[in-house]
């Protein structure tokens, strides 16, 4: 398969599960089949699994560096989150100009050319001296020939206005589905095609809550199984209704709603099984030969529709 144009939203592979509800085994099938459908782009980040074992800090990686020396891989297009330090779910990290550069290094001598892009992970901060410095790094990663970006940060205005000078080009990931959104949070850097959807299918949601299994992501990550959001139960009407013939369950939903959403660059996926994978892969398709844009718009107004009851 082509890659998507700039204009259609690519498919993204995370890998936060990787090592922790995932085994290695299980990883390399869903990679392979990623891969072999002519997919390139992978979502990684030091910390992952973020399952406050110490000992697996940085497993994933560790998975994904293995898949790439078996395989012999050298156009993998990796984006790599840095700057936290532990995988406990705390706000620590450390994005000091130095230690950035510290990570460029490693990660390009893990990863070779299949390094894409270096991205922030988490940031509390609302220093601007020292968000700049920051930026300063990211700059020689620009320089050295790979895209930059920025997740989980508290505030983007600072990034905004620290990066007047720098005009950094951040791909940016977002928390981006039906039931929340932080897309409305990055106002300055609306307007373009930059934002990096995940979460899609809010952490695994399934309209059926007898369908959790104990390993499944929402589950793991002690989220709400309960299915009490009050636009579960609409969507489940309107799943029922003739005029939703084109999707079928939650997470064609969400991506035909992700697809379609202002400024959105790329969908990032987290499928635990390959045939999760390859039902997600036929759907993606389906989003590209036909168009979906009256379902996003229903979708909206359907969003709209339970917003005060949320």
């Amino acid at each position: 398969m082509a890659p998507a144009s700039n204009d259609i939203p690519a498919l993204i592979l995370g890998t936060a599960m990787w090592g922790w509800t995932m085994d290695a085994h299980i990883c390399f099938s869903v990679l392979d089949t990623f891969y072999e459908a002519g997919f390139r782009q992978v979502d990684a980040a030091t910390n992952y699994p973020i399952n406050r074992q110490p000992a697996d800090f940085r497993l994933s990686e560790r998975i994904l560096c293995d898949w790439i020396r078996t395989h012999g891989v050298t156009d993998l297009r990796v984006m790599m989150k840095v700057g936290s330090v532990d995988n406990m779910r705390s706000p620590d990290n450390n994005l000091r100009k130095s230690f950035l550069l510290m990570c460029l290094d490693d990660y390009r001598e893990l990863l070779g050319p299949n390094l894409d892009m270096l991205m922030i992970h988490w940031d509390n901060r609302d220093d601007q001296s020292e968000i700049a410095q920051t930026l300063e790094a990211l700059a020689l990663v620009r320089a050295a020939g790979l895209k930059v970006g920025l997740s989980g940060i508290r505030f983007p205005e600072v990034y905004a206005k620290a990066n007047e000078t720098l005009q950094l080009n951040f791909y940016i990931q977002i928390k981006h589905n039906l039931l929340q959104s932080d897309y409305n949070k990055y106002k300055p850097f609306h307007g373009k095609r930059r934002f990096l959807a995940y979460g899609i299918n809010a952490g695994g949601v399934k309209l059926d809550a007898a369908e959790y299994a104990p390993k499944s992501s929402l589950t793991v990550r002690g989220g709400d199984t309960s299915n009490q959001s009050p636009l579960i139960a609409g969507l489940i009407n309107w799943l029922d209704s003739q005029q939703a013939k084109y999707v079928s369950d939650f997470n064609q939903c969400s991506m035909a709603y992700a697809y379609h959403s202002k400024d959105i660059a790329g969908l990032l996926i987290g499928p635990s099984r390959v045939d999760q994978l390859r039902d997600t892969i036929d759907f993606y398709k389906k989003l590209q030969q036909t168009d979906y844009q009256h379902i996003y718009d229903q979708l909206v107004e359907l969003k709209k529709q339970y917003a005060g009851a949320q």
